[in-house]
């Protein structure tokens, strides 16, 4: 049996996989508020955006956690077509959670329904991803631990979607966004617990990429992809700002109604008199 070692980069990659997921979770909250206070295709984008950011920073969070992922006796390799389908399972099962509470109207019935659905989706991508390691040996799995991961992963959606639908203020989003990381890091973690590997040593050549070759740069332009969605995010005003703006505007337009009833010969002071024929 292999030992495994979940930071042979020491608590550089756990601590940049928890900032990848609290980023996601707050621009996935963000956009959902913003998609609840909109309406027709507003809303709609708000929720792809909200789908997206969550799922990236999902599975972001989870390679980059890979990154210091290592097996004494054995190279680790990531089969391609199954890290990309796991990155489309996240985006498109979280996109259908985030859809049932954006259009759902019995808030309840919908919120079960999406957080379930968004948790399934969560754990789906870990597996997927674990699915897509190729190493020498056989990777095994304790039932119990992740009955346990899917559990935290659903408990975890239902928390964020209920924070979506109820907390407004970007200090209470915050925290939401914080708590949300650790249940998502939790959730990763506890999957990894459940993993066992037993090494079979041989001199053959692994197929797939190594994870600088592909694993790296993916989670570096998702990472991007996430800093610079969230600062458009917070510099595109809300609703009530854009409705404060018009409100504003309309109170210092002149009003092009309003007609010169002043008397014939009628001047303002100060002007000139001047003689009528």
């Amino acid at each position: 049996m292999g030992h495994l070692d979940h930071a042979t980069f020491g608590w550089l990659t756990p601590a940049l996989s928890y900032a990848m997921a609290c980023v996601g979770a707050a621009l996935g909250l963000r956009c959902t508020v913003r998609a609840l206070d909109a309406t027709g295709r507003s809303r709609r984008n708000w929720l792809l955006t909200a789908a997206s950011a969550i799922g990236t920073g999902i599975w972001t969070m989870h390679f980059v956690a890979m990154l210091g992922f290592g097996v004494t006796g054995t190279d680790i390799r990531y089969d391609v077509p199954l890290t990309m389908i796991s990155l489309v399972i996240a985006m498109a099962v979280v996109g259908a959670g985030v859809f049932v509470v954006g259009y759902g109207r019995d808030r309840v019935r919908s919120l079960l329904t999406g957080g379930l659905t968004t948790g399934v989706g969560v754990a789906s991508m870990h597996y997927t991803g674990m699915a897509a390691l190729r190493l020498h040996g056989e990777v095994r799995y304790d039932p119990v631990l992740v009955g346990v991961s899917v559990l935290i992963a659903v408990v975890a959606a239902t928390a964020a979607l209920w924070a979506a639908l109820n907390i407004h203020s970007t200090v209470a989003v915050t925290v939401a966004s914080l708590v949300m990381g650790a249940a998502v890091s939790s959730m990763h973690y506890t999957g990894m617990l459940a993993v066992t590997v037993d090494v079979v040593p041989s001199g053959a050549a692994l197929p797939g990429a190594t994870v600088m070759q592909f694993i790296f740069p993916l989670a570096v332009g998702l990472g991007s992809y996430l800093f610079i969605t969230s600062a458009f995010v917070a510099l595109s005003p809300t609703a009530r700002e854009r409705a404060a703006y018009a409100s504003a505007g309309r109170l210092t337009e002149p009003d092009e109604r309003a007609v010169d009833v002043a008397p014939p010969g009628f001047r303002a002071a100060g002007t000139a008199r001047t003689p009528i024929s």
